[in-house]
């Protein structure tokens, strides 16, 4: 278990899904956090949950589009706790109305795609430029991005949304070999499709079946298996891990393509009795 005693955290879209589940985890194991979110009451309802529980935690109402915003924020998380070394950049733009609009290139409108990135790239990059100074006051510090298997290989849609966590992971690699000589640490993690309760009330069986065939396990991700690997990369633990990516996704992207299918053969023979295997002689 990492010990985060003594440090200061702050997570970004910390209201609800991966981001709820990193405050409390890091709450758990030692660190005072600032929750951030555009929704102020959500960001409230896991502060509490965490004072609840024991923890140190405040609430910050954080519009991650604003510069200005994000400025107070790391001076909010600095002026209560005394300093800053942990930070998750989680927030993104994810609602299933822009989804609908982010298909391709031919399709999505070009205020859209500016918006887009304004909220998952450029919102990190100002969360980074910001946090960056206070960790180096305070010793070196550890950032962690939240990116997606969307951004390691293209998907049918969501064109947009798959290219800016593309562009975070490479944001990532320069942070992390701008200011590795000052003690400060950046990594990012591409989840798959995450089992938030809104994912599972609000996509079709058949597509969560798919993306659990598409996986080399049988099982969908949660908000804590991604919360356990941002915890573990800003510990101590991973002291020596910088501009990397960790994806947590089941093995999603571990195969080819035709995996499932081969898989799927493997299994019809077997049950049928036969010998055969879907491999490449």
């Amino acid at each position: 278990m990492s010990d985060f005693a003594g440090k200061t955290a702050i997570v970004t879209g910390g209201g609800s899904g991966i981001g709820r589940a990193t405050a409390q985890l890091l709450a758990q194991r030692g660190a005072r956090l600032v929750v951030a979110d555009i929704r102020e009451d959500a960001a409230r309802a896991v502060a509490e949950e965490i004072r609840s529980a024991g923890g140190v935690a405040e609430a910050f109402h954080c519009d991650v589009e604003k510069e200005g915003d994000i400025i107070a924020m790391v001076a909010h998380a600095v002026a209560t706790f005394g300093g800053l070394h942990i930070l998750h950049n989680n927030a993104a733009l994810v609602d299933l109305e822009v989804n609908i609009q982010d298909q391709n290139v031919l399709t999505i409108d070009a205020s859209l795609w500016d918006r887009i990135m304004a909220i998952n790239v450029r919102s990190v990059m100002l969360g980074c430029k910001h946090a960056i100074p206070e960790m180096i006051r305070a010793g070196g510090g550890a950032i962690v991005n939240t990116s997606s298997t969307y951004g390691v290989a293209a998907y049918a849609n969501l064109c947009a949304y798959g290219t800016s966590k593309a562009a975070l992971i490479q944001l990532t690699r320069y942070v992390a070999v701008a200011f590795g000589r000052q003690g400060i640490r950046c990594n990012a993690v591409a989840p798959s499709l995450v089992a938030t309760p809104g994912v599972l009330e609000l996509f079709p069986q058949e597509l969560l079946d798919a993306n659990r065939n598409g996986a080399a396990m049988d099982l969908l991700v949660t908000p804590t298996d991604i919360a356990e690997a941002v915890a573990f990369l800003a510990s101590d633990a991973a002291r020596h891990i910088t501009g990397h990516l960790l994806p947590v996704d089941a093995g999603t992207l571990a195969h080819l393509s035709t995996a499932p299918a081969g898989r799927a053969f493997d299994e019809k023979m077997a049950a049928a009795g036969g010998g055969e295997k879907a491999v490449p002689q």
